[in-house]
């Protein structure tokens, strides 16, 4: 199993030391929050920096390790856009983006709620289908049409290519254990199951929800290729065995990429648990 780390918008200028340090501690991905301006009536907005800018601190700062966003909302994106943005990253870096891709926290974010972006469910889920179907067709590097209920392409052609091949992984969010929205994710590279309507005390999959998606998986994934399941949670560095235990049950259960998550920590304590290093014996 690989581990990853999210960083927290805590200091743009932080970021490409705070994955250089991943990369030398054995973490084996970066990745960072894709979000407008996070706020609600009973939280004030929290600072965010562009993702793609900082990224790129990151595919400069770094040699090995992978990196990407966590999570894209493709709804409120030129899909096109996106694509030339994606492959830019991916040459800066030689190849090691990663793309998580989601129907966005529309009523979280007010980069949806307060702007006019599509806040319907239906038509976000329509648009996301849509968007990661261009996104594949621009990829590809040839001339790409696409006629659909929401966007159309004509003929159109964007080089070079990626240098992954055959194209930059896709992570898709599924609502476990909603069939049509875990479905949406088994066409493309990987799934981030995510608990239908979770509460706050209780957001993390637990393993045999994650033994649930695996089994998922195995019985109605048809396309050729590694798939990968996603778990997160916050594990302690100072207790490397007991880390090392409570991620071995998640791998067990069917996940191939462990994301430690440090949201709302300082600095200096993310700092401190990525120099630590993955959950690893």
């Amino acid at each position: 199993m690989q581990c990853g780390f999210v960083l927290p918008d805590i200091d743009l200028k932080n970021i490409g030391n705070l994955a250089r340090d991943a990369e030398e501690a054995g973490w084996d991905g970066v990745f960072v929050p894709d979000c407008i301006s996070i706020q609600t009536k009973s939280f004030p907005a929290f600072p965010f920096f562009d993702p793609w800018v900082a990224l790129g601190l990151v595919a400069v700062a770094t040699s090995r390790i992978r990196f990407g966003t966590m999570v894209t909302a493709v709804p409120r994106r030129r899909p096109w856009k996106l694509a030339r943005e994606t492959m830019t990253l991916d040459h800066l870096s030689n190849g090691r983006l990663i793309l998580a891709v989601g129907l966005g926290a529309a009523a979280d974010d007010a980069g949806f709620y307060k702007v006019g972006e599509k806040m319907d469910l239906k038509i976000r889920a329509e648009l996301l289908d849509e968007g990661l179907e261009i996104l594949a067709g621009c990829w590809s590097g040839k001339p790409f049409s696409f006629h659909g209920k929401h966007y159309q392409v004509d003929d159109m052609t964007l080089v070079p290519p990626p240098i992954q091949s055959p194209r930059i992984p896709v992570w898709v969010v599924g609502v476990w254990p909603k069939t049509k929205s875990v479905n949406r994710a088994l066409r493309w590279d990987g799934i981030i199951p995510q608990k239908y309507k979770p509460q706050a005390d209780d957001v993390y999959m637990k393993t045999e929800e994650i033994a649930g998606v695996r089994d998922f998986v195995k019985q109605n994934r048809k396309e050729p290729g590694a798939f990968e399941i996603i778990a997160s949670g916050t594990t302690s560095g100072n207790n490397r065995k007991r880390a090392f235990e409570e991620v071995q049950a998640y791998a067990e259960a069917g996940t191939t990429w462990w994301l430690e998550a440090m949201w709302g920590a300082s600095l200096e304590k993310v700092r401190t648990r990525i120099q630590q290093g993955p959950p690893r014996e």
